[in-house]
């Protein structure tokens, strides 16, 4: 009689980053087809600031081997809590686990901020290694879709677009502008769907920034006024990557966000990189998903977000 090895739990360390992205790369292969998680990204979650290891994190082995990990992290400083959550398809035990693990602290993270209820959310591919009916059993539901699309850049893609009438480009080497870019993002991704306002500090500590190259984040400027910020990282193994596009909405319809994108086509092709991704809300309500469609970004795959509620107690 053949029984399953017992399931080995402890909290994750910054010295485990290489582990935890070589068990990424794993379920990545499995879900879209080839590796997609860079080591710096999960050096950025393990060493952030606002993520106590020893209670936020976990780790599940089985037979010695990692099978299953899971993070907890406060953006908001109210309800909102987020959690990544990532098990292979054979270890689905362990990885309830550790998604009970994690709502228990999400709510303990919520009740020290004061507030009646947690909020949990959780980013999974829309076809993911995680067991569907295990969430939807412990009360979890599909509330939004994200569509990564992807653009092929080739030898058309070189030259550099002239900009609208009155649009003048600069990037972020300076202090100032990386503050601005902040500001700029605050501002104009305030209403979208999940977006916690964050300060510049926080907001450096989310993204990573010793790893941005700030020659790749753009203020554009329309007759003299800052108008619109795109952030783009040339960090990513598997394409270069928009993180943020966001324009102010007195200035939407100008030709802005279209020129931004022809930019970054341009300077990302004389990078030698191939493909240029991003993600986007397909509900976005400023038409997003048409105007990244409209310049010949296609479907690659799509991640869902799924929203618990429980209690504070």
């Amino acid at each position: 009689m053949h029984t399953a090895p017992l399931i080995d739990i402890r909290p994750a360390t910054l010295a485990d980053a290489s582990l935890v992205c070589d068990l990424l790369n794993a379920v990545d292969t499995i879900e879209i087809g080839r590796p997609d998680t860079d080591l710096h990204a999960v050096e950025t979650d393990l060493g952030h600031p606002e993520v106590d290891l020893a209670r936020d994190s976990w780790l599940a082995f089985q037979g010695g081997r990692l099978v299953a990990y899971a993070i907890v992290w406060d953006d908001s400083g109210a309800e909102r809590i987020d959690l990544d959550h990532y098990v292979l398809p054979d270890h689905q035990e362990a990885g309830e686990r550790l998604l009970a693990l994690a709502e228990e602290r999400a709510v303990q993270r919520a009740g020290g901020n004061g507030v009646a209820r947690a909020v949990l959310h959780l980013q999974l591919n829309s076809r993911p290694t995680t067991d569907l009916a295990v969430l939807k059993r412990r009360g979890w539901s599909p509330v939004r879709r994200y569509q990564v699309l992807t653009r092929a850049l080739d030898g058309t893609d070189h030259r550099v677009p002239e900009p609208p009438a009155g649009l003048v480009l600069r990037d972020c080497a300076e202090e100032a502008d990386r503050r601005l870019a902040h500001a700029l993002l605050q501002e104009t991704f305030r209403e979208h769907f999940d977006h916690q306002q964050r300060g510049y500090e926080q907001w450096l500590d989310d993204i990573g920034a010793r790893h941005i190259d700030w020659s790749l984040v753009w203020i554009a400027a329309l007759d003299g006024t800052d108008a619109a910020v795109m952030l783009t990282r040339d960090d990513r193994a598997a394409m270069g990557w928009i993180g943020n596009l966001g324009v102010r909405r007195d200035a939407r319809g100008r030709g802005i966000a279209g020129h931004l994108l022809r930019h970054a086509f341009a300077v990302y092709a004389a990078r030698g990189r191939g493909t240029l991704g991003l993600g986007v809300d397909t509900l976005n309500a400023t038409g997003a998903l048409r105007l990244y469609e409209a310049h010949g970004m296609a479907p690659d795959f799509s991640v869902d977000t799924w929203e618990a509620v429980l209690p504070v107690t």
